[in-house]
């Protein structure tokens, strides 16, 4: 007879974060329930992308652009409000910045202030909704400069370096939703179980490895990079001596391509275009999408800097949409890359 099959013990988000809590001393709570309505947001989120191709207000582009001239595609502007309305209203932040907007979001009158702000791009990889591939959204949860403050945050409590963030994480849509995140003490991925509407806990302590065969970028541009980046992809893919080249898989939507070089290890590229006057510093923006991932990333081993060589982490944010190039990816491969840098 077959023996009955071992079930597997399922940890749930909330209760995750909830044993994290108890491990420190006075704790409030605030950050626990913070938490719970980014993952409320992210699950109606989660539904309407599953409903793509099915619904007519969904897919397609709508007539408006955003802060950064970009057209928004119907879905941006779905998940966008979604997140917004849930986040605002929570009493856990105290100012609340998105991507898809010019300026801070501040929190309704009639609700309380807390004391973490929250940066987040709503919807990454809009580009690709139209036709299936993977997309997610990507947070950053930083403590207010005043904690004790019971006044509306603003822009300044948002420009902190990345390396004081209190959790960062992202929620990739594809053939399974997952929510991985990091509170600074290595990193938990999270699938959504739809049966019973619960992010279950499927890959604690995530480690990236410390070397991989992938490469993600857009070689479209390599024309316009800089002589540096053009020698490290070349030394990537030389077959000199034998020497096998590395995989070329690049997306365009970073969440995924960060998601599948976390798991195999690899190395992410987006330099900036020499010769562009729109992105002269790179097009990724810092707060929203660079340093979170970098703060997966090192939680993970890995390591994240910009095309100079600087640590992510290490950057201030002078505005809110502050663009920035992005070298990301398992340890070895971002310290061979930074053999091509010259030393300052």
């Amino acid at each position: 007879m077959n023996a009955t099959p071992k079930q597997k013990k399922l940890i749930s988000l909330s209760q995750f974060i909830l044993e994290e809590q108890l491990k420190i001393p006075h704790a409030s709570g605030e950050f626990t329930a913070l938490l719970s309505h980014l993952v409320y947001a992210a699950k109606i989120v989660g539904r309407e992308v599953r409903k793509a191709g099915l619904l007519d207000d969904i897919l397609g582009a709508t007539e408006d652009t955003n802060v950064q001239g970009e057209t928004q595609m119907k879905l941006d502007q779905y998940a966008d409000n979604a997140f917004n309305q849930s986040l605002k209203i929570c009493g856990h932040l105290c100012v609340l910045a998105s991507e898809e907007h010019e300026h801070i979001i501040p929190i309704p009158g009639g609700y309380n202030i807390g004391k973490y702000t929250m940066a987040i791009d709503p919807l990454d990889g809009s580009s690709n909704i139209d036709t299936n591939v993977s997309i997610g959204t990507i947070f950053s949860i930083h403590q207010r400069l005043e904690p004790n403050s019971k006044e509306p945050g603003g822009e300044r409590d948002l420009l902190q370096q990345g390396h004081l963030q209190r959790c960062a994480g992202y929620i990739i849509y594809g053939s399974s939703t997952m929510l991985v995140l990091s509170t600074g003490k290595g990193v938990s991925g999270f699938t959504l179980d739809p049966s019973v509407g619960e992010f279950l806990l499927s890959h604690p302590n995530m480690q990236m490895p410390a070397s991989g065969d992938i490469y993600s970028a857009n070689e479209g541009n390599a024309s316009y990079w800089s002589p540096e980046v053009q020698a490290y992809l070349q030394k990537i893919k030389s077959i000199e001596g034998g020497k096998k080249p590395k995989t070329a898989r690049y997306i365009g939507s970073l969440v995924a391509d960060f998601h599948r070089n976390l798991l195999k290890g690899g190395i992410f590229l987006y330099p900036n275009d020499t010769k562009s006057s729109k992105y002269p510093n790179g097009k990724l923006r810092l707060l929203y999408e660079a340093a979170p991932m970098a703060f997966i990333a090192e939680q993970a081993g890995g390591m994240a800097v910009t095309v100079k060589g600087e640590r992510i982490l290490d950057l201030t944010p002078k505005e809110l949409h502050e663009r920035t190039t992005l070298v990301i990816g398992s340890k070895k491969e971002v310290e061979e890359f930074l053999t091509f840098i010259p030393k300052a």
